[in-house]
């Protein structure tokens, strides 16, 4: 080896943690590691790719350098078929299976190469298609099992890749599997911590995250914020006469439902607040969207085998219900429209502010609140604001 080519190297694989170190998602993760792979081997081209096992193609997550036509820094929809490129697949696969440890590869463009199984045709054919002379592929492996690869290629003209660098390849390819491994723990937990493990639904602390923002957004220039809040009527009757299996299966139903009403308001948040409450939070969304979707959801629940329908309330900064200076009241607001949905026996969402000046709905969000029922958890225990 060169004279200070290990101290290169080394500072390489040190940078490229470094940068890891800094990544909250897989995907920051394989935009750091495809650049800074691309940079410490001296490649003009980098992609980092996953392996889709469910479809059997490798999806390319980041193309990091100089990029021919067709390819974009991170693509929507670039996969390739495993079958050909079945190193990955089989050849690696089977070495691993026998105790060996996974070791990076060259291919050049005339099909030469040292993959295992011999040259992949594949690979050569990709190098001459996009005008680049040679590529170091290196696997990716989390918990013992192949997740994908780094590739990082030169152009025509420019030296080779040899046997050294392929060696160094997998050094810094085991680094960049252990930073996605870090970010997929990192994401797995954000998102338990933020989901109703039932219905798969946002949870509560997901609802109070999502309104300060929104209404920080609503301060700053006007945004309008919306709250839809909802009562699955009759589940303890469910639970009483049919059992929890039957009650948990109507929540699950009911949170489909939910799911499927928010979708016709474009980057809202459906969740589960917990017992049998849920919510829609709507930034952006006209207030008469938003009671659309909410009345729309009133007819499906409606429908349902059991269960006697949902009582809907809804509140929203667009409309006349006085400043809004925490998501507190904006709570309190959309609760006393659901209560008063819930008394009317409303097939259709009660709206707050509506009703003028003297609107009910008001005058309940700002008085004492009422105890709830005994069989259910409610969110008028929230105190009303200055």
């Amino acid at each position: 080896m060169v004279d200070g080519t290990a101290d290169v190297r080394l500072r390489a694989v040190v940078e490229l943690a470094q940068a890891l170190a800094t990544a909250q998602t897989p995907q920051d993760a394989a935009r750091a590691g495809a650049h800074r792979a691309r940079l410490a081997m001296g490649g003009s081209f980098a992609a980092v790719s996953a392996w889709e096992r469910e479809t059997g193609r490798l999806r390319v997550l980041v193309n990091d350098g100089d990029l021919a036509p067709g390819e974009e820094p991170e693509p929507a929809d670039e996969t390739y078929s495993v079958h050909d490129f079945p190193e990955i697949a089989e050849f690696l696969h089977g070495s691993w299976a026998r105790g060996g440890e996974p070791h990076a590869w060259v291919e050049t463009s005339e099909g030469t190469g040292a993959s295992p199984g011999g040259s992949s045709w594949g690979r050569a054919a990709a190098l001459r298609r996009r005008g680049r002379g040679s590529c170091v592929v290196a696997p990716l492996v989390l918990h013992g099992r192949a997740w994908g690869e780094v590739y990082v290629a030169r152009g025509h003209g420019e030296p080779p890749f040899a046997r050294p660098d392929a060696d160094f390849a997998t050094v810094l390819a085991a680094v960049i599997a252990s930073g996605i491994a870090q970010t997929e723990r990192l994401a797995e937990v954000q998102r338990l911590a933020f989901t109703d493990p039932l219905t798969g639904l946002g949870n509560r602390r997901a609802v109070d995250q999502r309104l300060d923002e929104a209404l920080e957004q609503h301060r700053a220039d006007g945004t309008a914020v919306s709250l839809m809040v909802c009562d699955l009527n009759g589940l303890k009757k469910v639970n009483d006469q049919l059992g929890h299996a039957v009650g948990d299966r109507l929540l699950e139903r009911f949170g489909s439902l939910l799911s499927l009403c928010g979708a016709m308001l474009p980057g809202s948040l459906a969740a589960r607040l917990g017992g049998d409450e849920f919510c829609i939070v709507a930034v952006g969304s006209a207030a008469d969207e938003v009671v659309r979707a909410a009345g729309e959801l009133c007819v499906r629940a409606a429908e349902l085998d059991v269960g006697e329908g949902v009582a809907c309330g809804v509140a929203s900064t667009a409309d006349p219900i006085g400043p809004v200076r925490s998501a507190r009241r904006l709570f309190r607001l959309a609760d006393a429209a659901q209560y008063r949905a819930k008394a009317l026996r409303s097939p259709q969402p009660v709206v707050a502010g509506r009703e003028g000046p003297e609107d009910p709905v008001l005058h309940l969000a700002d008085s004492p609140p009422p105890a709830p029922p005994a069989d259910r958890r409610h969110l008028r225990g929230h105190r009303a604001p200055e």
